[in-house]
């Protein structure tokens, strides 16, 4: 830009020469050279202004590669890092939607087993072993599997009636027997709202009817004057059933307990037997402190004799000591009267016979 306004004030003022000279009245020669050496100077101007504008045109082009050149660079390198970021993101997608579909699977795979497990407790007998089964699972974790001395399975009692298992605590406890009941039928018509008010009301007497006929069952068989506790545990392995029980049918509680039949569901039989336990190892902490009190006892006599002989054996060297220091001091004037003996000289003893 310079370059061009520097051109064009130049041709201006030789402009202004050829004005004055003509207005001057100048020869035509002087005129030619004037016009021949402004249009080498022009001519020169020219070349040198092409030049110019050339390498100028030529850095402005470099510098511009380079930019262009460190901008691609820095897109480049933000698309890999970009792409990359892409592809950890696909991949993170792709793991979370196989974990998605395994546990999909799962579901389906649970949805069919609840499916079948409805399909089983729909038997009477297959409730039965249900609870069974869940009654011995809660006794061996709590108790340890197979442990005999404080509960068995399938117990035959005097009676001839087998309960599903007894608890064989001390007094005042006793045996206890445990029976599992699942009454599901019409407790599952009771609840199930899709049905109406009045088949729903049946359904409800005839679930209080069916509680108080196994609480009335286990009352009359597994509570036997003599041989086992005055009360008995009605085990309900379904917790729906057991807090429909407390939270709407508070007669039935009221009828088991004139009939000391306690109903517990798993949580509460799983309380109920750590009670147990934590009453039977104080049991056997005390029955321990009783040895360990005892054993201390005569510890407390052997010692009181080991006391009176060491006393005995102490009077006895202190007389010992005694007698020694009176030895000792004899000795030592039988010493002394040696002593002195030996010092007289003969001679002085003829002197004195003399």
């Amino acid at each position: 830009m310079e370059y061009i306004v520097l051109a064009l004030l130049i041709i201006i003022l030789v402009l202004i020469v050829i004005l004055l000279l003509k207005k001057n009245n100048n020869s035509d020669d002087k005129i030619n050279k004037l016009e021949i050496s402004l249009i080498k100077e022009i001519g020169d101007f020219k070349n040198d202004f092409s030049h110019s504008l050339t390498t100028d045109f030529n850095n402005q082009t470099e510098k511009l590669d380079n930019r262009l050149r460190l901008i691609n660079d820095k897109v480049n390198e933000r698309l890999d890092e970009n792409f990359e970021k892409t592809n950890k993101t696909f991949t993170n997608v792709l793991e979370r939607l196989s974990k998605i579909d395994e546990a999909q699977k799962k579901i389906d795979t649970l949805s069919g087993d609840i499916v079948s497990l409805q399909g089983v407790l729909t038997d009477k007998k297959t409730r039965g072993i249900f609870g069974e089964v869940n009654l011995e699972h809660i006794l061996s974790n709590v108790f340890g599997l197979n442990n005999d001395k404080i509960y068995k399975t399938q117990y035959t009692l005097s009676n001839g009636t087998i309960a599903d298992c007894v608890l064989f605590t001390p007094e005042p406890l006793g045996t206890i027997a445990i029976d599992s009941k699942f009454p599901l039928e019409h407790y599952q018509i009771m609840v199930d709202k899709n049905n109406s008010a009045s088949i729903r009301e049946h359904a409800e007497k005839m679930f209080k009817s069916d509680m108080k006929k196994h609480i009335d069952a286990i009352s009359t068989k597994y509570i036997i004057p003599g041989e086992t506790s005055d009360q008995a545990i009605l085990f309900l392995p379904a917790e729906a059933i057991f807090a429909e029980v407390n939270a709407y049918h508070t007669d039935i509680l009221d009828y088991a307990y004139k009939n000391r039949v306690w109903i517990t569901s798993p949580t509460t039989l799983i309380s109920t037997l750590t009670t147990i336990q934590i009453i039977l190892k104080n049991i056997e902490r005390d029955k321990y402190t009783k040895v360990i009190h005892n054993e201390l006892r005569l510890l407390d006599e052997e010692f009181k004799r080991y006391k009176d002989r060491w006393d005995k054996l102490y009077r006895s060297i202190e007389t010992v000591s005694r007698d020694v220091k009176d030895i000792y001091t004899t000795t030592d004037k039988i010493t002394k009267r040696f002593n002195s003996i030996n010092q007289v000289e003969i001679g002085e003893i003829d002197d004195k016979e003399n």
